[in-house]
């Protein structure tokens, strides 16, 4: 995301939306959050698993999680700004 705004920021009269080099930070993205959901998942299935340590589920649930609202969060504002 900060790869996209700094090209944004630096190209005079904005971005080309046909751009292969936008369409490759766009798929980028698209995998970083699918990654946020797989992790999301690994670290629900961690807080189930019996006569472990919960800590690093917890964790890895709780960043996943973070970084999924904040996708989500960047994707609602970026629509209500346009």
């Amino acid at each position: 995301m900060i790869i996209a705004g700094v090209m944004e920021a630096s190209t005079p009269g904005g971005l080309d939306d046909e751009s292969p080099t936008i369409v490759l930070v766009g798929l980028l993205m698209l995998a970083a959050g699918l990654l946020d959901l797989i992790a999301m998942g690994l670290g629900i299935a961690g807080l189930f698993q019996a006569e472990r340590r919960k800590v690093f589920a917890v964790l890895g649930t709780a960043f996943s999680t973070l970084t999924v609202l904040g996708m989500v969060a960047l994707v609602v504002v970026g629509v209500k700004v346009q």
